[in-house]
């Protein structure tokens, strides 16, 4: 039995988000909290493409009517993806993160909560930290972006989100597991903005509800009013938004520990400080989710700690901060879509 869980862990691990061993087991035992051994050794014939029933059961030998069970039993607990393509249901591998944790977003228990919490700094540097192309990127605000910056159709959110045919809005995990341990920060819970396949995915497993496109941005709105920071699925045609915060984000908490965050995100844009305009009311100093704001007589953004989110725009009444798009040699450019996030994330961790 322990032998089905490693071997479970090193296919995680070969998927292009990572799923890295440790010295205390941690990861072997969240395996152990969500799968059956059943269950983790059907999870073995999944490959990070959506596939047939059919094609599945010849990897694995198996009966395909007992399988087709099997898959679906499994897609409903979010141990593995399901989508519908002209009237085939397809099945795929689904990583631990982004994925199989977030799917959990409505069955959490504190000692899942606990072992997560001590496996995600070694994920966040064994995995996160060591590819260039990251499965998430920061966007600005568009209360930040004046009408003078060249911003690419990929960073203007709201018109991203007004371009999807479907929307799903869903609890945000991070905040909801802090909340459950007494750690939780107060902010917004339904933040999580799923589109498309992943939408239909969601809603169909109950982890989150249909809403329109006016909705989604009003969503987005709310989110910057209760100082979140807009980061996206990786792709210029993004899957998910998630509205985050430095207090539960494991992204954020971790990027804040970090002597340069600018170096280590996905972004376009960093934030400058007018000093002439500035009243020093430190504003924008209580918005920065990176403490990447200092104040003296006036403000002053620091470079390496920015990462361009605008919140501190958006917060200033006295227009003395700016977002600034990146030059053309450090500009972000996201793959084309979510399937070229995966192939340059496995390419970067030599698994292709």
């Amino acid at each position: 039995m322990e032998d089905i869980y490693k071997r479970l862990a090193d296919h995680l691990d070969k998927l292009p988000a990572g799923f890295p061993p440790t010295d205390s087991g941690v990861e072997l035992r969240i395996l152990k909290r969500l799968f059956t051994p059943r269950e983790a050794e059907t999870a073995l014939g999944l490959v990070m493409m959506p596939e047939p029933v059919e094609a599945i059961a010849r990897r694995l030998g198996a009966d395909p009517t007992i399988l087709s069970d099997d898959l679906q039993k499994m897609s409903r607990k979010g141990l593995i993806f399901r989508m519908t393509k002209n009237g085939t249901t397809l099945y795929m591998a689904a990583q631990f993160v982004i994925g199989i944790w977030e799917y959990h977003v409505n069955d959490l228990d504190e000692d899942l909560i606990r072992d997560f919490n001590e496996y995600v700094p070694i994920l966040m540097t064994q995995s996160w930290e060591r590819t260039q192309t990251k499965q998430l990127r920061v966007v600005p605000v568009a209360r930040s972006i004046s009408a003078q910056t060249n911003i690419m159709p990929y960073d203007a959110v709201e018109a991203l989100v007004r371009k999807r045919k479907k929307i799903v809005v869903a609890p945000c995990i991070c905040r909801k597991e802090h909340s459950m341990v007494g750690h939780g920060c107060g902010k917004p819970l339904e933040t999580c903005l799923v589109f498309d396949a992943g939408a239909s995915f969601y809603e169909e497993n109950g982890l989150g509800r249909s809403i329109t496109r006016d909705e989604a941005v009003d969503l987005l709105h709310k989110g910057v009013e209760a100082g979140l920071v807009l980061q996206a699925g990786n792709s210029q045609r993004p899957m998910n938004i998630c509205m985050c915060c430095r207090d539960c984000c494991q992204i954020l908490k971790n990027l804040n520990v970090l002597d340069a965050p600018a170096d280590a995100v996905s972004s376009s844009f960093y934030a400058e400080a007018d000093p002439d305009a500035c009243t020093g009311c430190e504003a924008c100093v209580e918005r920065c989710q990176m403490g990447a704001i200092e104040m003296a007589e006036t403000a002053r953004v620091l470079a390496e700690r920015c990462i361009g989110c605008g919140l501190c725009v958006a917060a200033c009444d006295d227009d003395a901060l700016r977002l600034m798009a990146k030059g053309p040699e450090n500009r972000h450019v996201p793959p084309a879509g979510t399937i070229d996030v995966y192939m340059n994330m496995a390419r970067e961790r030599g698994l292709i």
